[in-house]
């Protein structure tokens, strides 16, 4: 089963959902404090189970909010991030070499979150 790993940095608080394995799986933006960071984790719970809009394909079908968008990086890497139903970005991937691999990580999101732990360090 998944989790989510919350923690504080430099700058604030922010949290990332990894795999059973242990691998992160996406990553949130830096919070101002702990609970605007726990409304995050609860936000990817409810909304993880997201329709994806891949906008690395031509004239791509956009999807109505909650949503993930997959799109390419400057590096060439495939990313996703995850959007709220108000269009806020909750989660984001790590650069993958492969679309597939990428896709492979929105499931895993869409598996883990709604019932992952919370553990903070």
């Amino acid at each position: 089963m998944g989790k989510f790993v919350v923690k504080e940095t430099a700058t604030g608080v922010k949290f990332d959902l990894k795999a059973s394995n242990g691998e992160v799986i996406a990553t949130s933006e830096v919070y101002a404090s702990e609970t605007a960071c726990m409304n995050g984790v609860e936000s990817v719970r409810t909304n993880c189970a997201a329709a994806v809009e891949d906008q690395t394909v031509e004239n791509f079908e956009a999807v109505k909010h909650p949503k993930y968008e997959v799109y390419t990086d400057k590096s060439g890497e495939f990313r996703f991030r995850l959007k709220a139903r108000n269009g806020e970005i909750i989660a984001v991937s790590e650069g993958y070499k492969a679309k597939a691999s990428c896709l492979n990580g929105i499931e895993s999101v869409k598996k883990n979150a709604p019932d992952a732990a919370v553990e903070k360090i």
